[in-house]
């Protein structure tokens, strides 16, 4: 690999088994210090033992993004730690509840919108001045939902549209302060959660996984599903001086299955 965060301090948020510890060890791989935050601390743990076996330096911070008290303690920790921040990425979000709108709970939409949107909010205003003082970046990782209107995603989409929005304006507000604002929006991620998923479609429909993936993947381009560590590259990407003029843009990585 190519250090392309060399001497970088990144902090994610929101590391869980798939695309979150994908974003650590790639980041680690680029020579990032990587700062770790989720509620589950034997999960930030365990991949932050892969990120040390692969050479990186991890710091680990248990922190529920939606009390004020612990993301300023992740910010705190971070800069005593580490002493600067140079990139913020965002992968926190709540399952979505896949139902109707006309049946689906407002809790569930309200318990959404404040994980997944107003959580990542008070993440990113609380690093700003960190940011700043390094002319830093923030990835954010949002959904191909944003792309369509399929039955049953309403609550799901109605949360990442309104990251999205709300990325976009942060990219314009933090702009004068030299913070850069991305997102990248992943479709299937081919993970132990999807071909989980994939196995129960196919025991139901009497069919096997495999088929179940092909039916999937023949709907893009590419004639397959991108895997954790390709979204991992293009969040890597946003992050680095490669894309020092790259700012307010979404990023699609889904090998084709929807065009912007």
């Amino acid at each position: 690999m190519t250090g392309l965060l060399d001497g970088k301090v990144v902090v994610v948020s929101g590391v869980g088994p798939g695309l979150g510890r994908a974003l650590c060890v790639r980041a680690a791989g680029h020579g990032a210090t990587v700062v770790l935050a989720a509620r589950t601390e034997s999960r930030l743990r365990d991949v932050a033992g892969e990120v040390e076996e692969a050479g990186g330096r991890a710091v680990v911070v248990p922190t529920d993004i939606t009390d004020d008290d612990a993301v300023a303690d992740l910010v705190a920790t971070t800069v005593e730690q580490c002493g600067r921040v140079d990139t913020l990425i965002n992968n926190a979000f709540a399952v979505p509840s896949m139902k109707p709108l006309g049946r689906t709970d407002f809790d569930a939409i309200g318990s959404s919108l404040d994980l997944t949107v107003l959580g990542t909010l008070r993440v990113i205003r609380a690093f700003t001045p960190a940011l700043a003082e390094s002319a830093g970046s923030i990835v954010t990782i949002n959904s191909m939902v944003i792309r369509h209107s399929e039955p049953r995603y309403g609550s799901y989409k109605i949360a990442k549209s309104a990251l999205l929005a709300m990325s976009q304006t942060l990219a314009t507000e933090l702009g004068e302060r030299g913070v850069r604002v991305n997102s990248v929006a992943p479709g299937y991620i081919w993970d132990d959660q999807l071909k989980w998923y994939f196995g129960q479609i196919a025991e139901k429909y009497g069919i096997t996984a495999e088929q179940v993936y092909e039916q999937t993947a023949a709907k893009s381009d590419l004639k397959r599903l991108p895997e954790p560590d390709e979204i991992a590259d293009a969040a890597v990407f946003l992050a680095s001086d490669m894309a020092r003029s790259i700012t307010g843009h979404t990023l699609d990585v889904n090998c084709g299955e929807y065009h912007d």
